[in-house]
C-alpha cells in the first residue's frame, strides 16, 4: 500500500455475464466494505447495473471506449455515452486489446485522454510478455508503456503482467514489488505530488488465496481483478484482504 492512498478493487467481468450474472453483481453490492470497489461488466449489462449499483459504494466502470466522441463509427460505444449510462471508471489499453486488436500506446492515451474528457477516470493498464521478462526487458518495457499511454490529469495505473493474465501464474512477491516501486518512482518524476497519490493496482490471477500478500506489497493500492470477479464470494474475499 501507498501511505494517503485509498485503495480500489476493481472487477473486469471481460466478455462474461448475462441478466442472470446481475446476481452476482447484487451480493457484490450487498458486501462491499472497506476499500473503494468498481465493477466492469460487458456494454450490454451496464445501464442495468448502474440501477442496480446506483446510491451504493460500488462504482461501475466500462472495458473499453472509444476516442470519439460521436459519429458514423459503427459499434464503438463513446466515453460520453459511458457516462450517460452511469460509469464512473473505464478500463484502458488491457492486453487483450493492445494484442487482439492492435492498439498502440498512442492509441491507448488517445482513449484515456477521451475517458476525461467525458468526466471518466481511465484504468490505464500495462505489462510485459514472458519473452520479455525472461530477456530482462520488463521494466524498460513497461515504463515506455507508461510513458506513451498515460493522459494528464486523474488515472489510476494497473500493471499486468501479460503472461500471467488468466494463467493461475503469478509473479513472484519481488518481481511486483520491485515494478511497482519502478512505477511509483516514474510518476513522481513525471508528475510530482499528483504522481505520488495515483492508485497503482496490481492485475494478473488474483485470488483470494494471494490476495493478502499481494496487496500488502509496497504500491501496490489495490487490484484489477478478472476471472474472480465474476463470483461475488472470491471477489470480496479478495477485497477483504485490505481490511
Amino acid at each position: 500500500m501507498t501511505p494517503n492512498v485509498r485503495p480500489l478493487i476493481a472487477g473486469n467481468w471481460k466478455m462474461n455475464g448475462l441478466t442472470a450474472s446481475l446476481a452476482e453483481m447484487r451480493a457484490i453490492r450487498d458486501g462491499a466494505n472497506g476499500p473503494d470497489i468498481a465493477v466492469c461488466p460487458p456494454a450490454t449489462l451496464l445501464s442495468q447495473a448502474a440501477a442496480l449499483l446506483k446510491g451504493s459504494a460500488v462504482a461501475l466502470g466500462a472495458q473499453d471506449c472509444a476516442v470519439q466522441a460521436s459519429g458514423a463509427f459503427t459499434g464503438d460505444i463513446s466515453a460520453e455515452m459511458l457516462k450517460d449510462a452511469g460509469c464512473v471508471y473505464v478500463i484502458v489499453g488491457h492486453s487483450e486489446r493492445r494484442a487482439g486488436h492492435n492498439e498502440t500506446d498512442a492509441i491507448v492515451m488517445a482513449k484515456a485522454e477521451a475517458a476525461l474528457r467525458a468526466g471518466l477516470t481511465p484504468i490505464v493498464c500495462v505489462g510485459e510478455t514472458r519473452a520479455e521478462r525472461e530477456a530482462g526487458e520488463a521494466l524498460a518495457v513497461v515504463s515506455g508503456q507508461v510513458r506513451g499511454s498515460l493522459p494528464d490529469g486523474l488515472a489510476v495505473v494497473a500493471y499486468e503482467p501479460i503472461w500471467a493474465i488468466g494463467t493461475g501464474l503469478t509473479p513472484t512477491p519481488q518481481d511486483v514489488a520491485e515494478m511497482h516501486k519502478m512505477l511509483r518512482d516514474l510518476l513522481v518524476s513525471l508528475r510530482g505530488a499528483e504522481g505520488a497519490k495515483t492508485r497503482l493496482l496490481y492485475g494478473g490471477s488474483v485470488k483470494p488465496a494471494n490476495a493478502r500478500e499481494l496487496l500488502g506489497l509496497p504500491h501496490v493500492d489495490g487490484a484489477l481483478v478478472g476471472g474472480a470477479s465474476l463470483k461475488a464470494q472470491e471477489f470480496l474475499a479478495i477485497a477483504a484482504a485490505l481490511a
